[in-house]
């Protein structure tokens, strides 16, 4: 009876660090129902039940004060913990602490709030989260208290749907959400599918038989009618713009028939995981859901998106606007504010306000640009399913061309011609991006919050390495002796079903598909041997020597040319090899060890 008393009092001051018990990591039977029934609207963390439990407990002008999660600040989930304390209480001071706090990667957020609302309030708010380490939060803190705090009337919150605790922004942004339409508005931003068991479903585009895989370009207008096996999967992967990270397939043959059939045994309802069918094979816009940084990529008709790689689809003619908008730095800004977490889940993207212009004819321009500079780079490396040929190979050229004076072939004029080509890719995509910037933050009127410059570590495509250019090619090589790859053909020439002979006349694929990695050459098809006899082929005798040389400078290591190479292929080509194909090797490794 005195606990019961004492729980029913009222106090002046309630101070307390609560629980973090999430209802789907840890939460007993009997927990997660007490808080169904008391808390409904904080059922989904105890932290958030406590916030209320201690704003009951303090009189009407009493201060409570908690340490809790800083997910409370912006997740759709705590948007009625928010609502609640806004409309009833004053948030007089907030420090954001972010991960690192307690010397840990949980991030944390305390505040101090009056049970006394009062409209014109000005509430500050200390920001710590840039502060990796616990002492740097420490010591600004108590050396720069003003540098690092902001002032805001907490009813400005409401202005923004889901109601964040979004102190650091600005009027303009404000203006933002309550002047444009938001992107739901013009598009579909959607979940899609996830297979629930990876392992059976989902494979790496090089792990099947290509001809079983029904890719954008054959794709039929009906796919139930479509009796291939793999089908292009947007997976999500590391935040890259424009175009990429086409990597996976995913089995719906016959309609998804197998899938749909093992999710429906596991969940009764396969629609609960295979969503949004309707939009399967649809072009669009896709991102990584959860991810460092928010990167926007299209993707031509043909492909199945996944619930990790959700998708936008918009009419033609937003396409590429839209394709812009979500890549420019004024998105960024306004995902600070909606979803500073690093989850972009489409419910916090469909809450972006999209200023409608008339004439879109530049922004489409660039976009497109952009697209393709981002598509020469992806299918420049063999990862790709639409890889060529080895750009040492397509760059070959006379060295004259590049102010030799004797006209030969030379592996390293070949790289002069890459390494030019890529940086002009390389600084055009990064004047692109920074002119959409620019015309973004024009249309929002943020010149006084946002620059246009980009950083070159955040430009997508990749400028010419040469030891990893060197090492791509002669992984290329290789692709060359077992068939893979043909100087003859572009593209891949072999990759599981029929083999045809008729595509190889330049150079001849080893005749049993098994290249010797020795300390010498003991055998006439000794994989140094062979290639050797591909750089000869393609840049000629009289260069023979000099591509030799250049090979090995670029790989380091001791010896003549010869003996460097054959020591890459002793030691380090498989290495890279499974690196390349992401432990799903095309071609085996077989050691008799020391």
């Amino acid at each position: 009876w005195n606990f019961k008393r004492l729980l029913a009092q009222k106090y002046d001051v309630v101070v307390t660090n609560p629980p973090y018990i999430g209802a789907k990591t840890g939460m007993s039977d009997t927990m997660r129902s007490f808080l169904q029934l008391h808390y409904p609207e904080h059922k989904g963390d105890t932290f958030a039940a406590f916030v209320k439990r201690v704003a009951d407990m303090s009189n009407s002008t009493a201060y409570f004060s908690l340490i809790i999660p800083e997910s409370w600040l912006s997740l759709s989930s705590f948007e009625s913990l928010r609502s609640g304390l806004i409309q009833t209480n004053r948030i007089t001071n907030l420090l954001h602490l972010g991960a690192g706090a307690f010397d840990s990667g949980f991030g944390t957020a305390a505040f101090v709030a009056g049970k006394m609302y009062v409209k014109t309030y000005l509430g500050a708010y200390v920001q710590l989260t840039q502060f990796a380490e616990s002492n740097d939060k420490k010591n600004e803190l108590l050396t720069n208290p003003q540098k690092n705090t902001f002032h805001a009337h907490q009813e400005d919150f409401t202005q923004i749907d889901g109601t964040p605790i979004s102190y650091w922004v600005s009027q303009k942004i404000y203006s933002g959400f309550n002047t444009f339409p938001t992107l739901d508005s013009i598009a579909d931003a959607r979940q899609g599918l996830t297979t629930c068991d990876n392992n059976r479903f989902l494979r790496l585009w090089h792990e099947v038989v290509i001809d079983d895989v029904c890719t954008h370009y054959n794709l039929n207008t009906d796919v139930s009618e479509n009796h291939k096996t793999w089908y292009p999967f947007c997976k999500g992967g590391e935040p890259r713009k424009w175009y990429g990270n086409n990597e996976f397939v995913v089995n719906w043959r016959d309609d998804g028939r197998e899938l749909k059939a093992f999710i429906a045994k596991k969940y009764v309802n396969y629609t609960r995981h295979a969503k949004s069918i309707a939009f399967y094979f649809r072009h669009g816009l896709t991102w990584s859901a959860i991810a460092k940084d928010f990167a926007v990529r299209v993707y031509p008709d043909g492909f199945i998106f996944a619930d990790k790689g959700q998708a936008v689809f918009t009419k033609d003619k937003d396409y590429y606007y839209l394709c812009g908008l979500l890549n420019s730095k004024y998105t960024a800004k306004v995902l600070s504010v909606l979803s500073p977490t690093l989850d972009f889940n489409c419910g916090y993207i469909k809450r972006i306000p999209v200023a409608k212009i008339k004439d879109t004819t530049l922004i489409e321009h660039l976009v497109k640009s952009c697209i393709e500079l981002c598509v020469l780079d992806w299918d420049s490396f063999e990862t790709s399913w639409d890889f060529k040929r080895h750009p040492l190979i397509q760059f070959r050229v006379p060295a004259a061309a590049w102010g030799d004076e004797k006209p030969k072939f030379t592996i390293q004029a070949a790289y002069i011609g890459v390494k030019a080509f890529f940086s002009a890719n390389f600084e055009t995509l990064k004047r692109n991006e920074e002119e959409l910037n620019r015309i973004f933050i024009d249309i929002y009127g943020l010149q006084d919050e946002l620059t246009p410059e980009v950083e070159d570590k955040n430009v997508t495509v990749r400028p010419a390495d040469l030891k990893r250019d060197i090492r791509s090619l002669i992984s290329y090589a290789v692709g060359c002796m077992f068939g893979r790859y043909s100087l003859d053909i572009e593209g891949l020439a072999y990759a599981g079903g029929g083999w045809d002979n008729g595509k190889y006349k330049t150079f001849i694929p080893d005749k049993d598909n098994i290249l010797p990695i020795c300390d010498d050459e003991y055998f006439d098809d000794d994989i140094c041997g062979r290639f050797v006899d591909f750089v000869r082929v393609i840049y000629g005798a009289e260069t023979l020597e000099e591509n030799l040389k250049f090979i090995a400078d670029a790989l380091g290591g001791k010896g003549t040319p010869r003996e460097v190479i054959r020591n890459y292929f002793l030691n380090d080509f498989y290495a890279d090899h499974c690196k390349i194909y992401q432990k799903c090797p095309i071609y085996w490794l077989f050691d008799s060890g020391k």
